[in-house]
């Protein structure tokens, strides 16, 4: 990875030219640079400006974007990075995450860790005046964690585990319990991570690897058990690509259940599924992928205050020390649980 000097992008006659100014670092981020992951290019390689999750300032509106008056030069906005055609039949079913034609900003073109990107003004989201720069970088992680909550169909007073105390494990736990939830239970395997996750609302913690931690359970199913009046889970999701977490999820969740799998496993892993105990159990498997429609429930939720991102971005950078803030992140070196690129003030 190099810092090198570009022209300024055009703004298409669809398009906003944003200067950014704050970049989320995606686990996505992690495996591109690594080269664990291919990108969504012809030939699934570089060169790429890499970055998906980031706001900025619109310095110039394109043709057809300017017609509609919905966007002016200084407005301030969140990308989402997924941008299909509107006119497609998926788009129009409203699962554009599903959609053939789309391009997704910094893992198939140009994206935001960079001092100006464009942006199709289809796709852009304004940022309400109480939501900082930073706290809007995240904005993308949580409209995919909240249509993977969605997908959960949780209803007041059900227990719920969310596996997996990353940035958006941590933001489901909020969403869920600003739904009304009686337990919501926060699985991981470390302490610093799950102890953010208690302070962000979760009922209870659970560390399922370390013997020594004070949050550890030995059987995670029999504690559910005592939480929720003698019954299994009635949700689980998981926000983590673990497969044994994926299996635990199936163990601990109990009558008419739904599992909602999210975080991504790995190109050959393969999920075992108990399936007479499954069906007798009359539960629910659903799977989550991007974030079609739930981008202005996600600014809402930030701007109202049910999501706290302060407490969840524990490191920030400059654009020169990105490849740093990339090791970090993959590293989890000094606590790290999400790391922040500030382009500019």
């Amino acid at each position: 990875m190099s810092l090198e000097d570009r022209p300024v992008p055009a703004a298409g006659d669809n398009d906003l030219l944003v200067q950014v100014r704050s970049v989320g670092i995606c686990g996505s981020d992690v495996a591109y640079y690594f080269g664990n992951s291919s990108l969504e290019t012809d030939d699934g390689k570089g060169p790429l400006t890499l970055g998906h999750e980031f706001t900025g300032e619109v310095v110039e509106v394109g043709s057809e974007a300017g017609k509609t008056g919905e966007f002016k030069v200084g407005d301030r906005v969140v990308v989402n990075p997924v941008q299909s055609n509107p006119d497609s039949v998926w788009s129009k079913k409203g699962l554009s995450n599903l959609c053939p034609e789309k391009r997704v900003l910094g893992v198939g073109v140009d994206g935001g860790f960079a001092e100006y990107a464009v942006s199709d003004y289809r796709w852009t989201v304004k940022l309400p005046e109480n939501v900082t720069y930073d706290q809007g970088a995240l904005t993308e992680p949580l409209a995919c964690g909240l249509y993977a909550v969605n997908n959960l169909n949780a209803e007041e007073g059900q227990t719920a585990v969310v596996f997996g105390p990353g940035p958006i494990g941590l933001m489901m736990v909020q969403v869920l319990k600003s739904r009304g939830l009686k337990n919501v239970l926060l699985v991981g395997t470390r302490d610093y991570r799950l102890d953010c996750g208690k302070e962000l609302g979760a009922d209870v913690v659970v560390n399922v690897s370390d013997t020594n931690s004070p949050h550890y359970v030995e059987d995670l199913g029999a504690m559910i058990q005592e939480l929720n009046d003698g019954e299994l889970a009635d949700r689980a999701i998981t926000a983590t690509s673990s497969l044994n977490a994926i299996h635990t999820a199936l163990e601990v969740t109990g009558r008419h259940a739904t599992v909602v799998i999210f975080g991504l496993p790995g190109d050959t892993d393969v999920m075992q599924v108990p399936i007479l105990d499954t069906i007798l159990m009359d539960k629910t498997i659903r799977f989550s992928w991007l974030a079609p429609d739930t981008w202005e429930e996600a600014v809402q939720l930030i701007s109202s205050g049910d999501v706290n991102m302060d407490k969840i971005i524990s490191h920030e950078f400059s654009l020169e020390s990105l490849v740093e803030g990339i090791t970090k992140v993959r590293n989890r070196e000094d606590g790290c649980t999400k790391g922040l690129i500030k382009v500019s003030d």
